[in-house]
Parts: structure tokens; sequence; C-alpha cells
């Protein structure tokens, strides 16, 4: 899995053409031909609704069979037409020739089976030939091939005793079980840390070389693509509208929306003061005023001249578990003795792998988790210990953004509604009237119509409901945001809609924000401050450019290093 450019055998392994799927009456994939050759690596591109999953799920033959999907054109796979085949018939090459690994492990593991049995099955559902030791023995190998630590006990683990990395890991075995010729890996690393997301592609390179597969890696991260492939498709609207080599595709990108997916993501260099977009490249509004280092230190001089929004003294949250009813509980410090001070108008950086504690720190800054030790000070006042009614008003103050906004809205209320509960809790407004002309209002703020009042949660792309989520935090004009990962799932040129709505409330209601992410560039862009936690403690702390120029710490380093950059 390496982007080295390598003469490719004359015939395909796969074989895709004039691929059309449509559901109903909207028209998902688009004619699109393309092939697939022997230990090839192809990358396919593109935002959520290109049509990158819906083909893959359709050489997995996983699509509905049913009146609403229609499907022309070909899948020809050693001398088989999938898109023709039966069900019987795709079933012997699903799981055995041409394998998934899947976005979001969690949803597609088993949460009632054993890790090891959940792939045990894969073997004998192809291999009716194995004995349940040798069955057994063959997992085993599969998680050591897989760099799983300990594959015995991981074998007995449930899905959610381990990590997100461990999931993934657990996934790719049971896609690599039956050694298939072609692997799909679909957002394989989406939701993973830096650090991790490195292993799993180095991973996924050395199976490739020794089980001798075929890859197509489909990511929306283009320096992932990078880094992996050797040709790439990139998708809009259900066509394929570039594609060929990956250095002369992204060197020399002749798409304009290829060049907007290309330059979305924020810089790691210099930091613009508007992020470009898609729809820039497309209409030829191209921003690229940067932001000088004379203009940053001014506005740091500025913030910091003033006293402190939030002060937070030796904090500390402990976990206490219990292995049997009479053994003395064990102890678990989700953080660990952290300080830091706030400013208002600052946005303060917090970054770190899963599990280090930054999410519980913000939980802990919001009061939903009450530290065990330590203090939270807000506007000079201490909040650690709050009575109900202090606390009230606390939240109209301290918001946050959650990273999921479909799970944060109500499915069964309409977005207006959801956008005027804040405003009905803390008595905002007199009337309902008044109400909803203010949320139409922060609708358009937004970046949204009018008419999104009456329509609900499902009716909107994951980009516009994280715009719905920020109008209902802003709806009570708080003084400090917690961004929770509030972009790490969203679309690159969606993430710089967002990012860049973020910076233009900040600079037009004066918010504060404690900006939380794996995603060390964009909390770099985000940033001010730089906070970096490890198992609970701060790590590093400094000015953000400055963190990510010259770190002083190698946990930072290793993080830096981890980022995936441009190989072009």
């Amino acid at each position: 899995m390496c982007n080295t450019v390598h003469k490719l055998p004359k015939t395909p392994v796969l074989e895709v053409k004039n691929l059309s799927i449509s559901f109903a009456k909207h028209l998902a994939v688009n004619s699109i031909s393309f092939s697939l050759f022997k230990n090839e690596t192809l990358g396919i591109v593109g935002e959520s609704g290109s049509g990158k999953s819906v083909s893959s799920l359709a050489i997995m033959g996983l699509l509905a069979q049913n009146s609403n999907t229609r499907m022309s054109g070909a899948i020809l796979f050693e001398n088989l037409d999938i898109a023709k085949a039966t069900s019987k018939v795709i079933r012997t090459i699903r799981g055995k020739l041409i394998a998934m690994v899947f976005q979001e492990p969690m949803s597609s593991l088993n949460p009632s089976m054993r890790c090891g049995d959940q792939v045990l099955e894969i073997l004998k559902t192809h291999d009716s030939s194995l004995t349940s030791k040798q069955a057994k023995q063959n997992v085993y190998t599969l998680f050591n091939d897989v760099k799983l630590a300990n594959p015995k006990l991981t074998y007995r683990k449930y899905p959610h005793e381990i990590s997100g990395g461990q999931k993934q890991r657990v996934m790719i075995a049971m896609a690599i079980a039956c050694k298939p010729k072609v692997l799909i890996a679909d957002e394989p690393t989406t939701a993973l840390d830096v650090t991790v997301q490195k292993e799993i592609i180095t991973l996924l390179k050395g199976l490739q070389h020794t089980y001798n597969m075929s890859v197509i890696f489909i990511s929306h991260d283009l320096a992932l693509v990078t880094e992996v492939a050797n040709r790439v498709l990139v998708m809009y609207k259900g066509s394929i509208v570039e594609q060929g080599a990956v250095k002369a595709v992204f060197n020399k990108p002749k798409h304009d929306y290829t060049k907007g997916l290309i330059n979305s993501k924020p810089s790691l260099e210099y930091r613009l003061k508007k992020l470009p977009t898609v729809s820039d490249y497309i209409n030829n509004t191209i921003p690229s005023t940067k932001i000088t280092k004379i203009e940053r230190d001014k506005q740091h001089q500025l913030i910091y001249a003033k006293p402190p929004l939030l002060e937070v003294n030796n904090l500390e949250k402990e976990y206490f578990s219990r292995s049997g009813f009479f053994k003395t509980p064990n102890t678990f410090k989700a953080v660990n003795d952290v300080s830091f001070k706030l400013y208002e108008g600052e946005t303060l950086g917090l970054v770190g792998e899963s599990g280090c504690g930054k999410s519980t720190l913000g939980n802990a800054i919001l009061q939903l988790n009450k530290a065990t030790a330590g203090r939270i000070l807000y506007k000079g006042k201490d909040i650690t210990n709050l009575k109900k009614t202090a606390l009230r008003k606390l939240r109209k103050d301290i918001q946050i953004i959650f990273q999921d906004p479909y799970a944060s809205l109500n499915p069964r209320i309409s977005v207006g509604k959801a956008i005027m509960e804040p405003m009905i809790v803390h008595r905002l407004y007199k009337s309902n009237r008044e109400r909803r002309k203010k949320t139409i209002t922060l609708l358009t703020q937004v970046g949204l119509p009018e008419d999104c009042f009456d329509r609900y949660p499902h009716e909107f792309s994951g980009g516009q409901r994280q715009r719905i989520g920020i109008a209902r935090t802003i709806a009570l004009q708080p003084k400090l945001i917690v961004c929770d990962e509030s972009v790490s799932a969203l679309d690159i040129s969606v993430q710089a809609q967002v990012l860049n709505l973020l910076n233009e409330l900040k600079d037009s209601f004066g918010f504060t924000y404690i900006f939380i992410s794996h995603d060390l560039a964009v909390v770099k862009y985000m940033s001010d401050q730089l906070l970096v936690m490890n198992n609970g403690k701060i790590e590093e702390a400094g000015e953000a450019d400055m963190i990510y120029h010259n770190p002083s710490k190698q946990y930072t380093k290793t993080l830096i290093n981890a980022i995936p950059k441009m190989q072009v």
C-alpha cells in the first residue's frame, strides 16, 4: 500500500463498467467506470453523498434488493458480473474473495458475541473442513497478524471491553480471515486518533504485502490517500470527475472540486483568515488573506491584558471500580492535577489521544461531571460545588457543541422548536412569538434559510445539523462554549465551513472557546493557546504555533509526526 509508481498488469482483478445506482428518484451513482489491478491500492475520495460507499456496497453485493433500488452496468470479478449475480452466488464470494473493513467497528461488530467468536464464525462459514480447534488457532494467528497484543485475551473479550483501535484491528482480522483477493477499506481510520490511524495504515500496508491483496481505500482525507494509494478517483455527486496517478491528480488537479478538497484542510504552515471551501473554488471566490504574526501578537496582547474568564486549579477526576464485592476498589485518575487559565475572547485548544482526559476535563468545567478535587473559578467565583439554582444560571453562560449533532437533537421535534427550547427553559424573551423571531435570526446567522424552522433533523445533512447544533448553543448568548470534537465527523469542505462559522461568531459575539479535538491540524488553526494532554495530565502548554513548530515533549512530537501530510 504505497504510492510509488509501478507498471500495472493488463488484466484487472476487478472492473466496474458504467455502473449507475438509484434509490427511488435519487441517482446516487452516475455511470462510473474504473479498474482495480493486482496488488494495487486504489484511493476513492469525495464528500459524504458523493457515491463512494454506495459503490463499494454494490461491489460487496450488499445493496438492498427491492423496487426502490435500481442498478445498471457491470461489476466484473473472475468472469462473474456481481451486479447480476444471485444472492446465493454472492455469499460464496463476500468475505472470502472480496472483503470489507467498515468505518465504525462498534456498529459493525456484534456486541453480544466475543471478539474471537465473530472471527471464528467467518472462518467456519467459508471453510467447513476446519475443526473447532484449527479455526480457533487460526483466529489467534490472525489476531497476532493484526498486532493485537494478547490474542488469547482479546479472543475472550466483548467489543465494549476494548479500545477503538483494537476494535478496528478485530474488524481487519475478520476481513482478511479468508485471505481475500480484494479488500475494501471504507473510511477505516476516520474516527481514530492520528497515532492509532498511523498504526492501522502501517498494518494495512503490511497485510497487503503478506496476502497479495488489491485494496480499494475510501476516505475524505486526501493527505491520507496520498500516503497509501497508487491511483485515485475523485467522486462528486455520484460521478467520477477526475482520476489518475496520485501525484498527477494532486499536484495538478484539473477539476475545481478536486482543488477545493485539497485546499479546504487548514494548512500547518500558515493561517488563513477564512478557509476556502469547495463552493469557493466552483464559484471562483477563493479567500487568500493570511493572518500575520504581527496581527496575531496584537490580538493576543488585547486578550491577555484582561483578567481570566476561567481558572482551573489542580483539578482531578477520579473513578473507582470493584472487581469483587469484598475487594478494595481500584482507582483511575482520568484528570490528574490539571491547572490553566482561559481568557475572554480566547480559543484554547485541547488535544490528545482518546482516553487522555480531554472530554472528562470539558465535562468537569461544564459541571456535567463533578471533579473529585481542585477548583474551577468562573469570573473569579468558585463553581465546583454550586447549588441547583446557581448551577441553572451558570448553564446559560457555559454551553457545549457536541460531536454528533444528530444524537443531540430530538428527532421528534422540529429544529426551530429545538432551538427555542433552551430559551424557554431560561425564560428568555416575553413570548414564543419573540422566541420564534430570534430563532429565525439564529438560523440565518448560521447560514440556514428561514424555512428550516419547521423541518426535522433527519431532513438535513451532517454539516447542516452541526449548524443547527451551533444555533441552539448560541441561543442563550453564552460567554464560554466547549466544542467537543465538534467537527471531527464532518467532510473536509463542510468542516471548513463550520470552522469559518465558529470564527465569524466569535468575532461577532465575543465568544470564548475551549476547542477539544484529536486533529492537531484543526486545533492549531483554531487556537490561540494549546494544551496537550496525556494520561490525564497536561504534557505541554503554550502558544499554538510555537508548540507545533518547536514541541518540547516527545509525546507532542509523536502526535505532530502522525498527522497525515500530502505526499506529492
